[in-house]
């Protein structure tokens, strides 16, 4: 409805797609899809609008009342995009991102954050996530990097032996030519997209878009400047990581902290056991840890080489 009432009052007063998003400060672009409906109103657009066209605030009017209905249309233009991208960035504070999940992992992620949903409707979900994993075997696949929040691999959803297997299918693609897979420890501290994800998206033969998603709420940023500044954040947030080889011996840590858990005698107390993993993970997963087991070998080798 509101990209249909930007068509209609462009070609009343005669105005080009170009000349348009020339006005607003979109690129050509961006407008056709705010007017298709494939991205969502950014924020600053009515009053934009509202100025171009002299409409005296038609435009915000109508997107107070949309506003609210947005989200599904934000995340599956997200989705078109997506499937689309050359290139795809994403940081993910809480989870595995959606890319790389198995379907144990995706369904019970799926049943944590909805307990109450249809068994159907849960794996229709989970079919329509494994089926965005398509984009990686297509002829030119997308280039991915991902950085994961030390959070995303501590915390062991739906038990030991499915996070397991989640993050065993993690470490052949730490370091490819398709992409990296870092991993943000906790003593990174504080950072701008902090208890969210942030994914930066290359589009061919259009401008980078963002998306940035909560647990309830989903924003698409197509601005120019707005990308860039996320793009910065992004930047950061890498030079913080742990390479891909340091974060590959971070996750090896936490697959033998679940394994341990798995095993018979660290089942015989409930209780027990749940005090024995949690502090268990807690040191396994920590930078100290990582290093100690990261590096060792690699000093070692070092050490090695620097003698001959």
């Amino acid at each position: 409805m509101y990209g249909r009432e930007i068509r209609v009052k462009r070609n009343n007063v005669g105005m080009s797609l170009t000349t348009c998003a020339s006005i607003l400060g979109y690129s050509k672009a961006a407008l056709s899809r705010y007017e298709t409906g494939e991205s969502a109103i950014p924020p600053d657009m009515p009053a934009r609008l509202d100025i171009t066209f002299e409409t005296d605030g038609l435009f915000g009017r109508l997107y107070e009342m949309v506003e609210h209905d947005q989200f599904p249309d934000r995340y599956r233009a997200f989705m078109t995009l997506a499937a689309t991208a050359i290139q795809i960035l994403e940081y993910a504070g809480q989870t595995i991102p959606g890319l790389l999940q198995t379907p144990d992992y995706a369904r019970a992620q799926f049943i944590g954050f909805e307990p109450g949903a249809p068994t159907a409707e849960i794996e229709r979900r989970v079919i329509a996530r494994i089926n965005r994993q398509r984009i990686f075997t297509r002829k030119d696949p997308p280039r991915y990097d991902a950085i994961l929040d030390q959070a995303a691999i501590a915390r062991p959803i739906g038990g030991p032996a499915v996070m397991r297997a989640q993050l065993e299918t993690l470490l052949p693609r730490m370091d490819t030519q398709y992409g990296t897979i870092q991993v943000l420890p906790f003593d990174a501290g504080a950072h701008s997209v902090l208890g969210g994800s942030l994914t930066l998206l290359t589009l061919p033969d259009s401008e980078p878009v963002a998306y940035l998603e909560g647990s309830h709420t989903g924003q698409l940023r197509e601005d120019p400047t707005t990308v860039a500044d996320h793009q910065a954040a992004y930047d950061r947030l890498r030079a913080y990581a742990l390479s891909p080889r340091e974060s590959a011996a971070m996750i090896r840590a936490v697959i033998q902290e679940l394994e341990a858990w798995e095993r018979p005698e660290a089942q015989t107390s409930r209780h027990g056991e749940r005090a024995r993993t949690a502090t268990g993970i807690k040191a396994t997963v920590s930078r100290s840890a990582m290093i100690s087991r990261a590096s060792s070998r690699y000093a070692t080798r070092k050490t090695r080489a620097s003698d001959t």
